[in-house]
């Protein structure tokens, strides 16, 4: 016997003890949370805004903290200006300039840390304009952890709402309906998604950029669940509960949306949050080529465009951190879903005692 037999408890609760039992999918659930927040709060976890260049210090490294002078004696954490030169193979060299010391300071011109002018703090490197990657990081988050947030709100409503209408309906209307779904899922996804992106001019800001995007992705990642939800649905609309709704004289769409739809949810909440990575890949894919997020304006994708070149990543493999991120992220999602999946699952029962 189990001990959620034995207590009796709700659904709901079930789900989060089993859960909570899959230490990984908790994990990645944690981390992805983190990576929301600091999103969110990228002005002040920042210490500088994303455009914000110094050009000689182009490529700068990540800068060394101290605690300990040239005298030996003991500070809170510090740095040093640098200056930049160039050796006889005229490459750039950074130098600490050790003549005054720049306290890392907390509440700083309303950051939450950073350091006097002229002194520069890159806690992750510079990029080729000499932002502070850090900061370019944190407020590239937002594009790239939103746009699969609002893509998956937008294709999966119109997924769940096709779907239910075809699968309670059938006849013409799902035959119609699965038509659609059909020609959209024939067609290959990026290619559809990078012919749709160069059909509209390149000289759009990167806020209608984004939006088209979302748009655009939530068009190509609608039809596959609204196949899956009519498959559900038609086995749903035979349910005792929905059969009495007809006898009472209930509306079509009212049993649909309080009836149908609901008891999909655990498939939908898994189903979203294993496609969230795709949305996150396809940005980051776009910008990579230049036909998404453009510069100044920051997307873990264009960041990464950095890196196209082996000379970069071998002299300045700090610009690779982007693509980590991305890698992480899309991981993280992949473990939650998986644990979703498995704790929304009510064959599953990982509390046999």
């Amino acid at each position: 016997m189990s001990d959620i037999e034995n207590v009796g408890w709700s659904p709901l609760k079930e789900a989060w003890v089993r859960l909570k039992r899959n230490r990984l999918a908790l994990f990645s659930g944690w981390l992805l949370f983190i990576f929301y927040v600091g999103a969110i709060f990228a002005p002040l976890l920042a210490p500088y805004h994303y455009d914000d260049e110094q050009r000689s210090l182009s490529y700068h490294p990540p800068t060394k903290i101290h605690m300990q002078d040239e005298q030996g004696n003991w500070h809170r954490p510090f740095i040093y200006a640098t200056q930049s030169s160039f050796d006889e193979f005229y490459r750039r060299q950074f130098v600490e300039v050790r003549n005054q010391r720049y306290p890392i300071e907390l509440g700083l011109n309303g950051k939450l840390f950073g350091v006097e002018a002229p002194a520069r703090l890159y806690l992750l490197g510079a990029d080729s304009r000499g932002r502070d990657l850090w900061s370019r990081l944190v407020y590239g988050g937002r594009v790239s952890l939103s746009i699969g947030l609002f893509g998956v709100a937008i294709s999966f409503s119109l997924g769940l709402i096709v779907g239910g209408l075809a699968g309670y309906y059938g006849g013409w209307i799902d035959d119609a309906l699965m038509r659609v779904c059909e020609m959209i899922m024939m067609a290959p996804g990026f290619y559809l998604l990078l012919a749709l992106r160069a059909a509209f001019p390149p000289e759009m800001s990167s806020v209608s950029v984004y939006a088209l995007i979302v748009i655009i992705m939530s068009f190509i990642g609608w039809a596959g669940l609204a196949r899956v939800i009519r498959g559900i649905s038609i086995s749903l609309r035979e349910r005792e509960y929905v059969l009495a709704a007809r006898a009472c004289g209930r509306p079509g769409w009212s049993i649909i949306l309080k009836h149908i739809l609901p008891n999909t949810a655990s498939y939908a909440i898994v189903a979203a949050t294993l496609s969230v990575p795709g949305y996150i890949l396809g940005e980051s894919a776009l910008s990579l080529l230049g036909l998404g997020i453009q510069d100044p304006y920051a997307s873990w994708g264009n960041l990464l465009s950095d890196s196209m070149s082996i000379a970069q990543v071998q002299f300045h493999p700090w610009m690779l951190i982007p693509g980590g991120l991305i890698f992480v992220t899309v991981m993280a999602y992949n473990f939650l879903g998986d644990g979703l999946r498995d704790a929304l699952d009510p064959k599953q029962n990982f509390l046999k005692s």
